[in-house]
C-alpha cells in the first residue's frame, strides 16, 4: 500500500467514542516500525473484539514498540457544537499533528482528513484489516476507558466506570434519576430531550 510507494512512516489512525451519550471522542495515531514483528501481534485486532485485560496488555506493548504514538480528543461540548463527525476529524487531526517523528502518510479507519496534507487511504473496517489501525483502535479505547474511570470519580452515580458513557439500560436509569451532568452530550438523544 503506502509503504510500497516508499513512505516509511505510515500512521494508522482510528477513533473510539462516537456513539456514547457522554464523554469525549478519542482518536489515536500509531506508527509501527517497518517489518515489525513481535510475539503479541497475533492478539491485535479491532479493540471492540478484545477483553479489557487483553487491551491493557496490548496497549503497554504498543506504546513500547511503536516509533510514534499520539492521542487527540474532543470533549462533549465540542461534539455538541461541531457535530460528531467534525469532532471526530478534529480528534484525529490532533493525534496526527502530535506524532513525533511525524507521519509521512496515513491509513485511516473509514474516514479521510481533508485538513491534513499527507497522502492518506481510508480503509472500510480498517481496524479489522490493518495492523497499525488496529493498534490505534486499542490505544484510543484504553485511553478513553481510563478517562471515563476518572469521569466516574468526578461525577459519581452514573456508572461511567462500568458503561463508559454508552447508552446502556443502567445509564438510562441513572440519567432519568439524576439528569445530565457536564460531560453528557446535550445534542444526543435522550440527553437532548432531558435538557
Amino acid at each position: 500500500m503506502l509503504a510500497a510507494q516508499g513512505y516509511c512512516r505510515v500512521a494508522g489512525v482510528d477513533e473510539v467514542g462516537r456513539g456514547p451519550l457522554a464523554g469525549p471522542v478519542v482518536a489515536a495515531a500509531v506508527i509501527l516500525p517497518s517489518d515489525f514483528d513481535a510475539t503479541w501481534l497475533g492478539l491485535v485486532r479491532d479493540s471492540k473484539q478484545l477483553t479489557g485485560l487483553t487491551r491493557e496488555f496490548l496497549y503497554r506493548h504498543i506504546l513500547e514498540a511503536a516509533l510514534s504514538v499520539s492521542v487527540g480528543m474532543c470533549d462533549s461540548r465540542t461534539i455538541d457544537r461541531r457535530g460528531i463527525v467534525a469532532a471526530t476529524r478534529l480528534a484525529m487531526k490532533s493525534a496526527v499533528d502530535q506524532l513525533q517523528p511525524p507521519a509521512e502518510s496515513l491509513l485511516i479507519d473509514y474516514m479521510t482528513l481533508p485538513d491534513i496534507r499527507l497522502p492518506q487511504k481510508p480503509i472500510t473496517h480498517g481496524d479489522g484489516l490493518c495492523l497499525s489501525i488496529a493498534c490505534a483502535s486499542i490505544v484510543a479505547k484504553v485511553t478513553r476507558d481510563h478517562l471515563m474511570v476518572e469521569v466516574d470519580d468526578a461525577y459519581p452515580g452514573y456508572g461511567f466506570r462500568k458503561h463508559k458513557g454508552y447508552g446502556t439500560p443502567e445509564h438510562f436509569t441513572c440519567l432519568r434519576r439524576l439528569g445530565p451532568c457536564p460531560v453528557h452530550r446535550r445534542s444526543f438523544r435522550p440527553v437532548r430531550d432531558m435538557v
